[in-house]
Protein backbone atom coordinates (compact mmCIF):
# COMPACT_ATOMS: atom_id res chain seq x y z
CA UNK A 1 0.00 0.00 0.00
CA UNK A 2 1.40 3.39 -1.00
CA UNK A 3 0.89 6.58 0.98
CA UNK A 4 -0.62 8.22 -2.09
CA UNK A 5 -3.20 5.45 -2.32
CA UNK A 6 -4.21 6.00 1.30
CA UNK A 7 -4.72 9.72 0.63
CA UNK A 8 -6.58 9.09 -2.62
CA UNK A 9 -8.95 6.68 -0.92
CA UNK A 10 -9.81 8.94 2.01
CA UNK A 11 -9.59 12.61 1.05
CA UNK A 12 -11.99 13.02 -1.90
CA UNK A 13 -14.83 11.25 -0.11
CA UNK A 14 -14.48 12.94 3.26
CA UNK A 15 -13.20 16.47 2.87
CA UNK A 16 -16.50 17.92 1.62
CA UNK A 17 -18.52 16.31 4.41
CA UNK A 18 -15.89 17.33 6.99
CA UNK A 19 -16.05 20.94 5.78
CA UNK A 20 -19.84 21.04 6.15
CA UNK A 21 -19.70 19.45 9.61
CA UNK A 22 -16.92 21.81 10.67
CA UNK A 23 -18.88 24.90 9.60
CA UNK A 24 -22.11 23.69 11.22
CA UNK A 25 -20.26 22.80 14.43
CA UNK A 26 -18.52 26.19 14.45
CA UNK A 27 -21.86 27.98 14.07
CA UNK A 28 -23.30 25.82 16.85
CA UNK A 29 -20.31 26.65 19.05
CA UNK A 30 -20.78 30.38 18.49
CA UNK A 31 -24.47 30.18 19.41
CA UNK A 32 -23.71 28.03 22.47
CA UNK A 33 -21.12 30.59 23.61
CA UNK A 34 -23.73 33.35 23.37
CA UNK A 35 -26.27 31.22 25.21
CA UNK A 36 -23.73 30.35 27.92
CA UNK A 37 -22.89 34.02 28.48
CA UNK A 38 -26.56 35.07 28.54
CA UNK A 39 -27.78 32.43 31.02
CA UNK A 40 -26.94 32.39 34.71
CA UNK A 41 -28.09 33.50 38.15
CA UNK A 42 -29.37 36.62 36.40
CA UNK A 43 -30.38 36.05 32.77
CA UNK A 44 -29.10 38.61 30.29
CA UNK A 45 -30.54 39.30 26.84
CA UNK A 46 -28.48 38.21 23.86
CA UNK A 47 -28.66 41.77 22.56
CA UNK A 48 -26.97 42.93 25.76
CA UNK A 49 -24.27 40.30 25.28
CA UNK A 50 -23.61 41.64 21.80
CA UNK A 51 -23.49 45.22 23.11
CA UNK A 52 -20.96 44.20 25.77
CA UNK A 53 -18.75 42.71 23.06
CA UNK A 54 -19.10 45.40 20.40
CA UNK A 55 -19.59 48.51 22.54
CA UNK A 56 -18.44 47.85 26.11
CA UNK A 57 -19.68 50.30 28.74
CA UNK A 58 -17.64 50.10 31.98
CA UNK A 59 -20.48 51.77 33.91
CA UNK A 60 -22.98 49.07 32.90
CA UNK A 61 -23.11 46.29 35.52
CA UNK A 62 -24.37 43.73 33.01
CA UNK A 63 -21.47 44.54 30.69
CA UNK A 64 -19.02 44.08 33.55
CA UNK A 65 -20.52 40.68 34.45
CA UNK A 66 -20.33 39.61 30.81
CA UNK A 67 -16.77 40.80 30.18
CA UNK A 68 -15.14 39.82 33.46
CA UNK A 69 -17.04 36.69 34.54
CA UNK A 70 -19.11 34.97 31.89
CA UNK A 71 -17.11 35.50 28.71
CA UNK A 72 -13.77 34.18 30.02
CA UNK A 73 -15.60 31.19 31.49
CA UNK A 74 -17.36 30.39 28.21
CA UNK A 75 -14.23 30.86 26.10
CA UNK A 76 -12.23 28.82 28.61
CA UNK A 77 -14.79 26.00 28.41
CA UNK A 78 -14.53 25.97 24.62
CA UNK A 79 -10.73 25.80 24.72
CA UNK A 80 -10.59 23.12 27.43
CA UNK A 81 -13.15 20.98 25.58
CA UNK A 82 -11.19 21.35 22.35
CA UNK A 83 -7.91 20.42 24.05
CA UNK A 84 -9.34 17.31 25.71
CA UNK A 85 -11.01 16.15 22.49
CA UNK A 86 -7.82 16.56 20.45
CA UNK A 87 -5.77 14.85 23.19
CA UNK A 88 -8.14 11.89 23.08
CA UNK A 89 -8.01 11.71 19.28
CA UNK A 90 -4.21 11.76 19.32
CA UNK A 91 -4.02 9.08 22.03
CA UNK A 92 -6.43 6.82 20.18
CA UNK A 93 -4.58 7.30 16.92
CA UNK A 94 -1.12 6.64 18.32
CA UNK A 95 -2.08 3.60 20.40
CA UNK A 96 -4.81 2.26 18.09
CA UNK A 97 -6.78 1.91 21.31
CA UNK A 98 -10.49 2.89 21.11
CA UNK A 99 -10.60 3.23 24.92
CA UNK A 100 -7.76 5.75 25.14
CA UNK A 101 -8.48 9.24 26.47
CA UNK A 102 -6.79 11.61 28.94
CA UNK A 103 -9.22 10.66 31.72
CA UNK A 104 -9.41 6.90 31.15
CA UNK A 105 -5.64 6.60 30.70
CA UNK A 106 -4.96 8.46 33.97
CA UNK A 107 -3.39 11.52 32.29
CA UNK A 108 -5.77 14.04 33.83
CA UNK A 109 -5.43 12.40 37.25
CA UNK A 110 -1.66 12.61 36.96
CA UNK A 111 -1.85 16.29 36.07
CA UNK A 112 -4.21 16.97 38.98
CA UNK A 113 -1.93 15.01 41.35
CA UNK A 114 1.01 17.20 40.37
CA UNK A 115 -1.11 20.30 40.88
CA UNK A 116 -1.93 19.19 44.43
CA UNK A 117 1.78 18.66 45.12
CA UNK A 118 2.48 22.15 43.78
CA UNK A 119 -0.37 23.61 45.82
CA UNK A 120 0.97 22.07 49.04
CA UNK A 121 4.71 22.61 48.65
CA UNK A 122 4.89 25.57 46.24
CA UNK A 123 1.74 27.63 46.95
CA UNK A 124 3.17 30.81 45.41
CA UNK A 125 3.68 29.32 41.94
CA UNK A 126 2.52 31.42 39.00
CA UNK A 127 0.04 30.21 36.39
CA UNK A 128 2.98 29.16 34.24
CA UNK A 129 4.45 27.17 37.11
CA UNK A 130 1.14 25.44 37.77
CA UNK A 131 0.91 24.53 34.10
CA UNK A 132 4.45 23.12 34.19
CA UNK A 133 3.41 20.98 37.17
CA UNK A 134 0.40 19.76 35.15
CA UNK A 135 2.67 18.74 32.29
CA UNK A 136 4.98 16.85 34.65
CA UNK A 137 2.05 15.03 36.24
CA UNK A 138 0.60 14.09 32.86
CA UNK A 139 3.97 12.71 31.78
CA UNK A 140 4.33 10.72 35.00
CA UNK A 141 0.91 9.13 34.47
CA UNK A 142 1.70 8.12 30.87
CA UNK A 143 5.01 6.51 31.89
CA UNK A 144 3.38 4.60 34.76
CA UNK A 145 0.45 3.39 32.63
CA UNK A 146 2.70 2.11 29.85
CA UNK A 147 5.05 0.47 32.36
CA UNK A 148 2.25 -1.29 34.26
CA UNK A 149 0.44 -2.33 31.08
CA UNK A 150 3.64 -3.84 29.66
CA UNK A 151 4.36 -6.02 32.70
CA UNK A 152 1.78 -8.69 31.87
CA UNK A 153 2.35 -11.46 29.36
CA UNK A 154 1.29 -10.69 25.83
CA UNK A 155 2.34 -7.05 26.02
CA UNK A 156 0.12 -4.01 25.69
CA UNK A 157 -3.45 -4.40 24.44
CA UNK A 158 -6.25 -1.82 24.38
CA UNK A 159 -7.99 -3.36 27.39
CA UNK A 160 -4.74 -3.65 29.37
CA UNK A 161 -3.95 0.00 28.68
CA UNK A 162 -7.42 1.02 29.85
CA UNK A 163 -7.20 -1.10 33.00
CA UNK A 164 -3.71 0.22 33.77
CA UNK A 165 -4.95 3.76 33.21
CA UNK A 166 -7.88 3.33 35.58
CA UNK A 167 -5.60 1.73 38.20
CA UNK A 168 -2.89 4.40 37.97
CA UNK A 169 -5.49 7.16 37.92
CA UNK A 170 -7.11 5.74 41.04
CA UNK A 171 -3.74 5.42 42.78
CA UNK A 172 -2.73 9.01 41.99
CA UNK A 173 -6.15 10.25 43.05
CA UNK A 174 -5.86 8.39 46.38
CA UNK A 175 -2.36 9.74 47.01
CA UNK A 176 -3.54 13.26 46.27
CA UNK A 177 -6.45 12.82 48.69
CA UNK A 178 -4.14 11.60 51.45
CA UNK A 179 -1.75 14.51 50.89
CA UNK A 180 -4.55 17.05 50.85
CA UNK A 181 -6.03 15.71 54.08
CA UNK A 182 -2.67 15.72 55.83
CA UNK A 183 -1.85 19.26 54.77
CA UNK A 184 -5.47 20.46 55.11
CA UNK A 185 -5.96 21.55 51.52
CA UNK A 186 -8.84 19.16 50.79
CA UNK A 187 -11.17 22.03 49.91
CA UNK A 188 -8.82 23.30 47.21
CA UNK A 189 -8.30 19.75 45.94
CA UNK A 190 -12.02 19.12 45.60
CA UNK A 191 -12.17 21.71 42.81
CA UNK A 192 -9.62 19.88 40.68
CA UNK A 193 -11.29 16.51 41.01
CA UNK A 194 -14.85 17.72 40.59
CA UNK A 195 -13.96 19.73 37.51
CA UNK A 196 -15.26 23.21 36.95
CA UNK A 197 -14.68 26.54 35.23
CA UNK A 198 -16.07 28.91 37.87
CA UNK A 199 -12.69 30.55 38.52
CA UNK A 200 -11.70 30.99 34.89
CA UNK A 201 -10.32 34.46 34.16
CA UNK A 202 -8.89 36.19 31.12
CA UNK A 203 -5.40 35.35 32.39
CA UNK A 204 -6.40 31.67 32.37
CA UNK A 205 -7.69 32.04 28.82
CA UNK A 206 -4.37 33.60 27.78
CA UNK A 207 -2.48 30.61 29.20
CA UNK A 208 -4.83 28.24 27.36
CA UNK A 209 -4.40 30.19 24.12
CA UNK A 210 -0.61 29.91 24.25
CA UNK A 211 -0.73 26.19 25.04
CA UNK A 212 -3.34 25.64 22.33
CA UNK A 213 -1.28 27.45 19.72
CA UNK A 214 1.65 25.11 20.33
CA UNK A 215 -0.30 21.89 20.95
CA UNK A 216 -2.85 22.20 18.14
CA UNK A 217 -0.26 23.26 15.55
CA UNK A 218 1.91 20.27 16.48
CA UNK A 219 -1.12 17.96 16.36
CA UNK A 220 -1.98 19.16 12.86
CA UNK A 221 1.67 18.83 11.82
CA UNK A 222 1.71 15.10 12.65
CA UNK A 223 -1.89 14.40 11.59
CA UNK A 224 -0.92 13.05 8.15
CA UNK A 225 1.59 10.65 9.71
CA UNK A 226 -0.95 9.61 12.34
CA UNK A 227 -3.40 8.61 9.63
CA UNK A 228 -0.87 6.16 8.22
CA UNK A 229 0.23 5.01 11.69
CA UNK A 230 -3.38 4.20 12.59
CA UNK A 231 -3.35 1.61 9.76
CA UNK A 232 -0.61 -0.30 11.57
CA UNK A 233 2.95 0.23 12.72
CA UNK A 234 4.35 -2.17 10.10
CA UNK A 235 2.70 -0.22 7.28
CA UNK A 236 3.97 3.05 8.73
CA UNK A 237 7.54 1.76 8.98
CA UNK A 238 7.29 0.25 5.50
CA UNK A 239 6.48 3.70 4.12
CA UNK A 240 9.61 5.09 5.77
CA UNK A 241 7.99 6.91 8.67
CA UNK A 242 9.84 7.46 11.92
CA UNK A 243 7.25 5.97 14.26
CA UNK A 244 9.24 6.83 17.39
CA UNK A 245 9.31 10.52 16.39
CA UNK A 246 5.59 10.50 15.57
CA UNK A 247 4.67 8.89 18.88
CA UNK A 248 6.98 11.19 20.83
CA UNK A 249 5.42 14.23 19.16
CA UNK A 250 1.96 12.88 19.95
CA UNK A 251 2.88 12.42 23.60
CA UNK A 252 4.10 16.04 23.70
CA UNK A 253 0.74 17.14 22.25
CA UNK A 254 -1.11 15.23 24.98
CA UNK A 255 1.17 16.70 27.66
CA UNK A 256 0.63 20.26 26.51
CA UNK A 257 -3.11 20.15 25.85
CA UNK A 258 -4.12 17.95 28.80
CA UNK A 259 -1.81 19.75 31.18
CA UNK A 260 -3.20 23.14 30.20
CA UNK A 261 -6.80 21.92 30.41
CA UNK A 262 -6.40 20.38 33.87
CA UNK A 263 -4.56 23.43 35.22
CA UNK A 264 -7.64 25.54 34.44
CA UNK A 265 -10.64 23.20 34.74
CA UNK A 266 -9.54 20.23 36.83
CA UNK A 267 -10.31 16.65 35.86
CA UNK A 268 -13.12 16.94 33.32
CA UNK A 269 -13.51 13.41 32.04
CA UNK A 270 -14.68 11.52 28.96
CA UNK A 271 -14.71 14.33 26.38
CA UNK A 272 -11.48 12.89 25.01
CA UNK A 273 -13.15 9.49 24.76
CA UNK A 274 -16.52 10.36 23.24
CA UNK A 275 -15.76 13.14 20.76
CA UNK A 276 -13.07 11.37 18.65
CA UNK A 277 -15.39 8.37 18.16
CA UNK A 278 -18.26 10.60 17.08
CA UNK A 279 -15.92 12.47 14.73
CA UNK A 280 -14.61 9.29 13.11
CA UNK A 281 -18.19 8.08 12.66
CA UNK A 282 -19.07 11.31 10.86
CA UNK A 283 -16.02 11.92 8.67
CA UNK A 284 -13.84 8.80 8.61
CA UNK A 285 -10.31 8.07 9.78
CA UNK A 286 -8.18 10.84 8.25
CA UNK A 287 -6.59 12.67 11.19
CA UNK A 288 -6.08 15.83 9.13
CA UNK A 289 -9.87 16.11 9.35
CA UNK A 290 -10.42 14.43 12.72
CA UNK A 291 -8.28 16.88 14.70
CA UNK A 292 -9.95 20.18 13.67
CA UNK A 293 -13.47 18.73 13.76
CA UNK A 294 -12.83 17.10 17.14
CA UNK A 295 -11.61 20.43 18.49
CA UNK A 296 -14.81 22.22 17.47
CA UNK A 297 -17.12 19.44 18.70
CA UNK A 298 -15.20 19.11 21.99
CA UNK A 299 -15.44 22.83 22.62
CA UNK A 300 -19.16 22.79 21.87
CA UNK A 301 -19.81 19.83 24.19
CA UNK A 302 -18.01 21.36 27.19
CA UNK A 303 -19.65 24.76 26.70
CA UNK A 304 -23.05 23.06 26.73
CA UNK A 305 -22.09 20.89 29.73
CA UNK A 306 -20.84 23.92 31.68
CA UNK A 307 -24.04 25.82 30.91
CA UNK A 308 -26.07 22.85 32.13
CA UNK A 309 -23.93 22.63 35.26
CA UNK A 310 -24.92 26.20 36.13
CA UNK A 311 -28.61 25.72 35.41
CA UNK A 312 -29.49 22.25 36.76
CA UNK A 313 -29.42 23.28 40.42
CA UNK A 314 -29.31 27.07 40.22
CA UNK A 315 -28.09 29.14 41.98
CA UNK A 316 -25.71 26.34 43.02
CA UNK A 317 -23.35 24.73 40.53
CA UNK A 318 -23.19 21.06 39.62
CA UNK A 319 -19.60 19.91 38.92
CA UNK A 320 -19.15 19.90 35.18
CA UNK A 321 -17.22 16.64 35.49
CA UNK A 322 -20.42 14.98 36.68
CA UNK A 323 -22.26 16.19 33.57
CA UNK A 324 -19.63 14.84 31.18
CA UNK A 325 -19.46 11.56 33.14
CA UNK A 326 -23.18 11.00 32.59
CA UNK A 327 -22.44 10.96 28.88
CA UNK A 328 -19.05 9.31 28.98
CA UNK A 329 -19.47 6.37 31.37
CA UNK A 330 -22.16 4.54 29.34
CA UNK A 331 -20.14 5.22 26.19
CA UNK A 332 -17.00 3.80 27.82
CA UNK A 333 -18.84 0.67 28.97
CA UNK A 334 -20.21 0.17 25.47
CA UNK A 335 -16.73 0.44 23.94
CA UNK A 336 -15.17 -1.80 26.60
CA UNK A 337 -17.82 -4.45 25.99
CA UNK A 338 -17.20 -4.34 22.25
CA UNK A 339 -13.43 -4.49 22.72
CA UNK A 340 -13.72 -7.46 25.07
CA UNK A 341 -15.86 -9.26 22.54
CA UNK A 342 -13.24 -8.78 19.84
CA UNK A 343 -10.37 -10.22 21.87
Amino acid sequence: MKLGEVNKEIEPKRIGRASVIFVLAAVGLIFSLGWSVALGAADIKLSTVWEAVSNFDPANTSHQVIQELRMPRAVGAALVGAFLAVSGAVMQGLTRNPLASPSVMGVTHGAAFALIIALVFFPSLSNGGMMAASFAGAGLAVVLVIAVGSLSSGGLTPVKLALAGVAIGGMLSSLATAISLHFQVAKQMSFWYAGGLANTSWSSVQVLAVAGLVGLVLALAISKSMTVLSLGEDISKGLGQNTILIKSSGVVVVFILSGAAVSVAGTVGFIGLVIPHITRFLIGSDYRLIIPVSAILGGWLLVMADTGARLINAPYETPVGAITALIGVPFFLYLARGERGSM
